[in-house]
C-alpha cells in the first residue's frame, strides 16, 4: 500500500551551463505528511516552480533524493516517471488548464481512461463534481463556467486517480478574494479528508489560514515562515 507522503532530501537543482549556471534549488529538505497542506511563499524566480517540478517528477534534480507516495523518483526512466505521475500525483494549475471542447464531466472522464491511480483506486467523476459543488454544471464547457468553477473542475480532475500527493501552482491567481477562499478551503478539505500530502505555491497571503504550515522560498532555499 502506497503512503501519501512527499520527501525531498538534500535536493539541489542547477540550471544552465558554465558561467550562466543558476542554482534553482539549494540543498532543499522538505517532508509533507499525509493530510497536510503546506503553502510555499516567495518572490518570482525564488525556486518555487522548480520545487514543484522536481516533486512532480517533471525535472530531475542535480543531486539529492525525491520520494513521493513511498516511491523514489530519482533514477527512474522517463516511462516509469510517467506511470508514477499518473498513479500518485495530482497537478492543479493556475487557470484550471481545461480542454476547451470538453464538458466538466468529460474533463474528469478523460484522465480516468488512462488507468487507476493509488492502490488501484479511481474516484467517480459524478461524485467528485458533486463534492466540489458542480454536479449541476456537469455538461458545461469551460467558456460557460466562471473562473472559480473552472478551478474547481481542475481540482476535481486532479483528484480522479485518488493521488497520494497534490501539487498546486498559484490556484487563486486569477480569482477574487471570495473565490480564492473557496478554492483553498476546498483544497484543505480534500487534503484532510483523503489523507493527501499537498504542496501549494502561492502569493496569496489571505488564504494562509487554511494551511497547516507556511514555508518561504528565497534564492533556492526553503525555510519556515517566521511568526
Amino acid at each position: 500500500m502506497k503512503t501519501s507522503r512527499i520527501e525531498l532530501r538534500d535536493v539541489v537543482l542547477t540550471l544552465g551551463d558554465g558561467e550562466e549556471t543558476v542554482t534553482a534549488l539549494d540543498h532543499v529538505d522538505l517532508t509533507v505528511e499525509p493530510g497536510e497542506l503546506i503553502a510555499i511563499l516567495g518572490p518570482s524566480g525564488s525556486g518555487k516552480s522548480s520545487l514543484l517540478a522536481v516533486a512532480g517528477g517533471l525535472s530531475t534534480p542535480t543531486s539529492g533524493t525525491v520520494v513521493v507516495g513511498g516511491e523514489t523518483l530519482t533514477g527512474r526512466s522517463r516511462k516509469e516517471l510517467t506511470r508514477l505521475r499518473r498513479e500518485l500525483i495530482g497537478f492543479v494549475f493556475q487557470s484550471g488548464n481545461l480542454l476547451p471542447s470538453l464538458t466538466a464531466a468529460d474533463q474528469l472522464r478523460l484522465p480516468a481512461t488512462f488507468g487507476a491511480g493509488r492502490n488501484g483506486a479511481q474516484r467517480s467523476p459524478a461524485e467528485l463534481l458533486a463534492e466540489v459543488g458542480l454536479e449541476h454544471k456537469a455538461d458545461r464547457r469551460p467558456h460557460q463556467l466562471s473562473g472559480g468553477e473552472r478551478q474547481r473542475v481542475g481540482i476535481a480532475r486532479a483528484l480522479i486517480a485518488d493521488p497520494a500527493v497534490l501539487l498546486v501552482d498559484e490556484p487563486t491567481a486569477a480569482l477574487d478574494r471570495a473565490r480564492s477562499h473557496e478554492i483553498v478551503q476546498l483544497l484543505a478539505k480534500e487534503t484532510h479528508e483523503h489523507g493527501i500530502a499537498t504542496i501549494m505555491v502561492t502569493h496569496d497571503h489571505d488564504v494562509l489560514e487554511y494551511c497547516d504550515r507556511v514555508l518561504v522560498m528565497e534564492d533556492g532555499r526553503l525555510s519556515e515562515q517566521e511568526g
